[in-house]
């Protein structure tokens, strides 16, 4: 049984978790102000792109390689249906969210339960589950494609990632990139994330 390293995992997730926070802060407002801030601020598209990126990484190259590993094991695969019913439930509400037809308030609180529900489970059950079954070359391949999906979002993308992370955390998810990357992060993209409006939450 393989004990993976999944700093990078609850790194995603803490941001989601915090982000989702701040989400809720903005559509306690009044209805017009609230969109006013998702459409003007770089919170929601951080959050949305981040999120897209990261449940993208999974259906591709992490639940298809764990369906391989658990076709003899029907509770497996039972869980595996469930991770990706959570990803399918999940869409639908960031897209009401964007159509703005509907009051916020409601489609947060449904865009919330949602995914702290299935960040929850994630952790409680799949990550035990992929430690016990996934071969260690699926595990690689899996964080190749999530590093390559963040691609040119890297920049933007890591330090939303890391606002607020504890700094051992932090500087362990920093040892991941190249040398020229965490420069580039400290001199550049950290400075550049810091000046952003994100949410307009006082």
């Amino acid at each position: 049984m393989a004990t993976y390293d999944w700093t990078a995992m609850y790194v995603m997730h803490d941001a989601l978790r915090r982000e989702l926070e701040q989400l809720a802060k903005v559509a306690a407002r009044e209805d017009g102000e609230a969109r006013r801030v998702l459409a003007e601020g770089q919170g929601w598209d951080l959050f949305k792109t981040a999120l897209h990126i990261h449940h993208t990484a999974e259906d591709e190259a992490l639940w298809p390689p764990m369906r391989e590993a658990l076709a003899d094991r029907p509770d497996g695969l039972a869980l595996m249906d469930a991770m990706e019913a959570e990803h399918a439930a999940i869409d639908p509400a960031i897209e009401a969210i964007d159509a703005g037809t509907e009051p916020l308030g409601p489609l947060v609180d449904r865009l919330a339960t949602a995914l702290t529900g299935h960040l929850r489970h994630e952790e409680e059950a799949a990550l035990p589950l992929i430690d016990e079954t996934l071969p260690p070359e699926h595990f690689a391949n899996f964080g190749q494609v999530h590093g390559a999906k963040l691609g040119p979002n890297g920049p933007r993308v890591i330090p939303w990632l890391l606002d607020g992370a504890d700094p051992e955390l932090a500087a362990k998810m920093l040892a991941f990139l190249p040398e020229q990357a965490r420069t580039a992060y400290e001199t550049v993209w950290r400075p550049a994330y810091a000046s952003l409006d994100l949410w307009n939450v006082t």
